[in-house]
């Protein structure tokens, strides 16, 4: 066998990569930490708005953050920040479906209602 066929096709580092001008999509560990903090915060707002009583804006804002944090989750945790556009719009009509049956179901139960 030559060195030639054993070569991988493959770059071994993210230099080899760079060099040969195909993407490499890495998520450093301090991206991973910022990341974190802002999941944890939001989720501390959404815990915060549950008991300060925001009125009928409770159910809106709650919705909102739970969008914003189903964003950055499939986008960094779940790597469809860099996938095929096939795949994002799923993950995007997935989203838009939940809230829109959500939205349904709480004005089927007259929940909007004051």
């Amino acid at each position: 066998m030559s060195a030639e066929t054993t070569h991988s096709v493959l770059p071994a580092t993210a230099d080899e990569a760079a060099h040969d001008g195909s993407e490499v999509h890495e998520v450093s560990d301090k991206q991973y930490v910022v990341i974190a903090l802002i999941l944890a915060v939001l989720t501390a707002l959404e815990v915060a708005a549950t008991e300060v009583g925001l009125g009928s804006f409770l159910i809106p804002a709650l919705l909102i953050m739970m969008a914003v944090k189903f964003f950055i989750v499939v986008s960094y945790f779940m790597h469809l920040k860099h996938d095929s556009g096939l795949f994002k719009f799923s993950f995007y009509v997935g989203l838009g479906g939940a809230l829109v049956l959500y939205s349904v179901m709480l004005a089927t139960f007259h929940f909007f209602i004051s």
